[in-house]
């Protein structure tokens, strides 16, 4: 059994969810990497529509009034709750609807008025002109949603959501690893062109019944974003499924763009970094509360893939993680490093941006690490059966290497030693006595 951590920080205080509301809007104005990070800008190509995002967690509160109609399907992989994966559940419930809110909240209350601007028409013929260039001007995206709440960075992705219990509180549950491998493929069999799972493990390593999963996700052409996990959570290193081969793993900034020390954690898969400390999130029935970690800087990333895929519908996994990393703002040692991966997201360069095209994901391949590191089936070669045993997991490196140990010597090696210079000190012996005996005669 794998030791699955939520990847959010432990913000959530039982004093923040029962205190007096702040008035929606100013819940918005906390959302300072709208505006930072490019996505209101992004905005004007693409708001995710016609994109299904799948969300692992532990359910999403579809009901919440900054998520209604966002929820379009689910299921329930631990067998506990409602079958379509609304039941916030475990150790944190209130974990997957803070997820699906940074992702594809759509707010609430009524769009902000159009500003009037008729002061400077001369006549009814220039007043007429004016509103007619008005009306052929896009509306700013924004002004699409109400004032208040929660706006995700993909506010019109269609979200599907996967709940898994992470504790024992049920009898006769599968399994976290099991759960996670179910989820993965119902989400793939489901259409889903992005998976977000904002999990973490403090192992390296991870099941065989991953690599299946992981495996199906791309062969089926589906971006899966994960969060790396946080030292506050005990994470000192990332762990899977930030491991695995293939996925774009997120690292945690605080407000001023730097590496989090909390609220994040490093590694060399580490792909790229986004907001993580502080940010705020949709609770169950209709709440809000602050928080961080990289459970919230994933569903931030996974709603940028969203905006890329709902602009370029035919554009394959390995171009839309290309294309984030390509964009993304060095931050930290030059090129790639183990806190921020290629840097912090940059959502109006992903989405507008020209990027040389690739067929490669630049996070590698599980279908490649399976081939080099699982052995599949044995073969019969020449009328004899192969009876050696499928290779077990093998570490993915996490952090730069460090020299290793020096090894005590074979066995035979030390004993080849040991009579060597028995010998010698024998023949050294009898020549001092020969030479000893010479003199004296």
């Amino acid at each position: 059994m794998y030791n699955k951590a939520l990847a959010g920080v432990a913000g959530i205080a039982l004093t923040a969810i029962l205190a007096t509301p702040a008035a929606a809007d100013s819940w918005r104005d906390e959302q300072y990497w709208l505006e930072d990070y490019g996505f209101t800008t992004a905005w004007e190509t693409s708001m995710g529509q016609g994109v299904t995002v799948g969300v692992i967690d532990t359910g999403i509160d579809a009901s919440h009034q900054d998520l209604t109609g966002q929820v379009v399907g689910g299921y329930d992989a631990s067998g506990t709750g409602e079958a379509n994966g609304t039941t916030p559940m475990g150790p944190d419930p209130n974990h997957g609807t803070m997820v699906a809110s940074l992702l594809a909240g759509h707010g609430h209350g009524d769009p902000p008025e159009p500003e009037e601007d008729d002061e400077d028409a001369e006549d009814k013929g220039e007043k007429d002109d004016a509103e007619e260039d008005t009306e052929q001007e896009e509306v700013a995206p924004i002004d699409e949603f109400g004032t208040d709440g929660i706006l995700g960075t993909a506010p019109k992705a269609d979200l599907l959501s996967v709940s898994v219990l992470l504790d024992d509180s049920a009898p006769n549950v599968p399994s976290v690893d099991e759960q996670i491998a179910d989820g993965m493929t119902w989400l793939v069999d489901q259409g889903a062109d992005v998976i977000n799972i904002s999990l973490a493990s403090s192992a390296q390593d991870w099941p065989e019944a991953w690599d299946d999963a992981f495996l199906y996700a791309e062969e089926n052409d589906v971006v899966v974003v994960v969060a790396a996990g946080n030292r506050a959570s005990g994470s000192d290193v990332v762990g899977a499924p930030a491991t695995i081969p293939g996925v774009l793993t997120v690292a945690g900034l605080d407000e001023d763009g730097n590496a989090s020390w909390d609220a994040s954690t490093e590694g060399i898969t580490i792909g790229v970094a986004a907001p993580a400390d502080p940010l705020i999130g949709a609770l169950p029935d209709d709440n809000y509360t602050t928080w961080s970690g990289t459970s919230g800087a994933a569903p931030l990333v996974s709603g940028l893939a969203a905006l890329i895929r709902a602009d370029n519908p035919e554009m394959p996994a390995p171009q839309v993680i290309h294309r984030i990393l390509e964009t993304a703002k060095d931050t930290g040692n030059a090129g790639q490093d183990n806190l921020y991966g290629r840097g912090m997201i940059d959502a109006a360069a992903a989405v507008s941006a020209d990027v040389p095209t690739t067929d490669v994901n630049p996070m590698g391949s599980i279908a490649e690490w399976i081939t080099l590191h699982r052995r599949g089936e044995i073969e019969e070669t020449s009328g004899t059966e192969d009876t050696r045993e499928v290779a077990g997991p093998i570490n993915y490196p996490t952090q730069v290497p460090t020299a290793a140990k020096l090894e005590e010597p074979p066995s035979t090696l030390q004993a080849t030693v040991v009579i060597g210079f028995a010998v010698l000190l024998l023949t050294v012996i009898i020549l001092t006595v020969f030479f000893t005996r010479r003199r004296n005669q």
